[in-house]
């Protein structure tokens, strides 16, 4: 190990483990914490962030860093050393502009307002959440206001800390690609929305077996329960203490059977990716996924693909139908994967399929753009969600649950997060090409054989964490970075062949 690196080693242990123990904190939080407890424990949570800027931000740190950037040390790097250095400068780069003490209130702040918006959610009341979403935008805002530089804007700031390979200019490009191509699709499918039955989706599913038959998915899709565990909260997520303590959420409705189901094989997806890191980058800056788009490629991937493919149901369906007997005995497995692929214009963005999922992404993108250009106050967000809704869907949410207040991201602060849902996607149909080049995908799934894709995965992606980005991820496996058309040309080939068009 270079002796300079060798040196910041502890400063990045203790940051690491006061990482750990917000993520524990958070994890606690949203799955079993008693409502009453978000305001005190709020404090604990602004003691531990304080705690770990201190860990980092000091002139100990800077100074080591400022040497370990010199090109002559860099030669002297590992390949994972770089990284970390590189990681490191970020996250340096994230916190040394902001203010010690409005740091330590945004994270007080934040601990807090998700009970808020999980409350105003279930009572539809936008008008209690405001005020709190009105404070996070605020910091947000002043954040990336320290940050920015030259001619950047500061919503880029925001979304390069979530996927650097996708700013303003690149989503931009992306989404015109979408609008263009998918929108008129989306259109003509919904013309024969009516041609599919999927009423057996919204008939009584008892939510323990709900439970069982998920927790079955989990494995069957390779989650490792030695070192990893399943919760339910309001928002399904996944977090990770490391390699070997990977958490996942998951929510069950009694009248929606796709929805339990399948956001666990989302999830499952995410935890895949963070159990195969390679035991020499867990506990480290780059101990993770490669960026937010790369993380929801894994999950999308496993969700969509594979897990709304009838290859994939065809070993293990019998086992679904054993379970709901009498609500599936008389669905064929034909009828059931039409069900779950079809498409229409819908309200709920975790509840979209394939087709539309990504015009729900276009819309939180373009309101995030408004936000950060001062184009829309925090009491005028309501009205524009349902607008957007409205222009692009056709439908308009009659409620704010179903609409501003469904997703849990912005009481978090994380503004930015939402176009790597799109990125995600559109890079799990490019790996979907690339692999079926290299491997007879369809025979395993048929066979119920998930670990050669699971191996390929871990071997090509997950086990490098974030030492390589997205495009240079995709350049190793795929022999090209980032390229639409396979999303598009997905989505086309899939749908067109579905409701025959």
């Amino acid at each position: 190990m270079n002796k300079l690196f060798e040196k910041l080693q502890p400063y990045l242990e203790k940051s690491m483990a006061l990482q750990t123990a917000r993520n524990l904190f958070d994890w606690d939080d949203q799955t079993a914490a008693p409502f009453e407890a978000a305001d005190y424990t709020s404090k604990v949570i602004g003691i531990l962030s304080d705690e770990y800027m201190k860990s980092l931000i000091n002139d100990d740190v800077r100074k080591l860093l400022k040497k370990l950037q010199d090109e002559k040390e860099q030669e002297e790097l590992d390949e994972k050393e770089k990284a970390i250095v590189k990681e490191l400068a970020k996250i340096y780069e994230q916190l040394e502009s902001v203010p010690p003490e409005e740091y330590r209130a945004f994270n007080e702040l934040t601990s807090v307002s998700s009970r808020k918006w999980a409350k105003a959610k279930k009572d539809n009341r936008y008008e209690d959440y405001a005020p709190y979403l009105g404070k996070i935008i605020d910091y947000k805002k002043k954040f990336a206001g320290y940050r920015v530089k030259g001619d950047k804007k500061p919503y880029e700031v925001l979304l390069s800390d979530f996927e650097e390979c996708f700013l303003i200019k690149e989503l931009d490009e992306f989404f015109e690609q979408v609008k263009e191509e998918i929108i008129p699709l989306l259109k003509e499918v919904a013309k024969k929305a009516d041609t599919i039955d999927k009423s057996y989706n919204y008939l009584n599913y008892d939510i323990d077996k709900q439970r069982e038959f998920c927790k079955f998915l989990a494995g069957y899709v390779g989650f490792d329960f030695s070192r990893g565990v399943i919760a339910e909260s309001e928002h399904p997520f996944t977090t990770n203490l490391h390699n070997h303590d990977v958490r996942i959420t998951d929510r069950y409705m009694e009248n929606n059977l796709e929805s339990g189901m399948f956001s666990m094989i989302h999830e499952s997806g995410h935890a895949l990716y963070e159990m195969n890191i390679d035991d020499d980058l867990t506990q480290t800056l780059v101990g993770t996924g490669a960026s937010m788009g790369m993380h929801e490629s894994q999950s999308r991937f496993y969700e969509n693909i594979l897990g709304r493919s009838s290859d994939f149901w065809e070993p293990i369906y019998e086992k679904l139908v054993s379970t709901y007997p009498e609500n599936l005995s008389n669905i064929s497995l034909e009828h059931f994967i039409k069900g779950i692929n079809k498409a229409a214009p819908s309200l709920i963005r975790t509840e979209a399929d394939e087709l539309s999922y990504c015009i729900h992404i276009i819309i939180r993108y373009e309101i995030e753009k408004m936000i950060f250009a001062d184009e829309v106050t925090v009491d005028e967000l309501p009205k524009v969600w349902n607008q957007k809704y409205q222009e692009y869907m056709g439908i308009t949410p009659t409620t704010d649950t179903e609409g501003i207040l469904q997703d849990v991201h912005w009481s978090f602060g994380e503004f930015g997060y939402f176009p790597s849902y799109a990125v995600g996607t559109a890079v799990a149909s490019q790996l979907y090409a690339c692999m079926k080049s290299k491997m007879p995908l369809e025979e395993y799934l048929k066979a119920g054989n998930l670990n050669p894709i699971k191996e390929f995965l871990r071997d090509s992606i997950h086990k490098h964490g974030a030492v390589k980005n997205t495009n240079q991820l995709l350049k190793d496996v795929c022999g090209e970075e980032f390229r639409a058309e396979y999303y598009i040309n997905y989505l086309k080939e899939k749908y067109t062949k579905l409701y025959n068009l």
